[in-house]
């Protein structure tokens, strides 16, 4: 076996030195893939030809009132993209024990078609969070469309953005829901209220109902009917129909 000569290896290690300056763009792509920073995609890039929803969290929201309407709009095949917004990023934990995490903050959610904002516990003390009920003001402003779940209209309540416009609330919690936001036009006996943008349901499972309400004024009832059953779930789309408002006292 040979062994190269001193002179043929320098030789070799010229020809490439020479041959990299030959091509500075090569060294400059790959000085730069080496260096710079690779940013991940946004959470909540908006995809084409779909609406992106934003979920409102917090300590103590309630499960059902985030899930079911979320579940609702994914019946309705490639037209909605969900992200989780929260004052911080990072896991959530809801009022059933379960934990959540949120993609971005309430100040930095992207670009939102659609508002979701749940209740739960939690909204006893988050109606005093003057940071959230700010942030929470300036994005349903922003927003589109803008939906809230059994006391989460408590906490739309607090902004001010429902001062004089129809909204409703979970029966059993009606009182003190009621009392935070006085110039509200609140309505007893309502499964869920629909004025212009915003969308108020009453408690719990009342929101997948306003879901596909909210499906159905996007599209068609056709469309909403089509996603109630894809679901299995009987939709009851009468949104004057509260049996509750009654069980619980609020109308003879």
């Amino acid at each position: 076996m040979t062994t190269p000569s001193r002179r043929t290896f320098i030789h070799a290690l010229a020809t490439t030195a020479l041959a990299a300056l030959a091509s500075p763009g090569t060294i400059q792509a790959q000085t730069s893939a080496t260096t710079s920073p690779n940013p991940a995609p946004p959470a909540a890039a908006q995809t084409p030809g779909k609406r992106t929803v934003g979920i409102v969290l917090f300590d103590g929201f309630q499960c059902l009132d985030v899930f079911g309407p979320l579940e609702m709009l994914s019946m309705v095949r490639d037209r909605f993209t969900f992200v989780m917004l929260a004052e911080k990023t990072g896991p959530i934990r809801s009022g059933q024990g379960p934990v959540v995490i949120a993609d971005r903050t309430l100040t930095d959610p992207g670009e939102i078609d659609i508002l979701i904002v749940p209740g739960g516990m939690g909204t006893r003390r988050e109606v005093n969070n003057s940071a959230l009920i700010s942030a929470l003001n300036a994005l349903a402003q922003a927003t589109p469309h803008v939906t809230s779940v059994c006391t989460g209209s408590a906490l739309l309540a607090r902004t001010g953005l429902l001062d004089g416009k129809p909204a409703t609330s979970n029966k059993r919690a009606y009182a003190w829901a009621t009392s935070q936001g006085p110039s509200v036009a609140w309505v007893a006996e309502a499964r869920w209220v629909e004025t212009g943008k915003y969308f108020t349901s009453s408690g719990i499972s009342a929101g997948m109902d306003m879901a596909l309400g909210l499906v159905e004024r996007l599209f068609d009832r056709e469309t909403a009917e089509k996603a109630a059953q894809s679901a299995e779930y009987e939709w009851h789309s009468d949104s004057h129909r509260d049996p509750f408002a009654k069980l619980n006292g609020l109308v003879p």
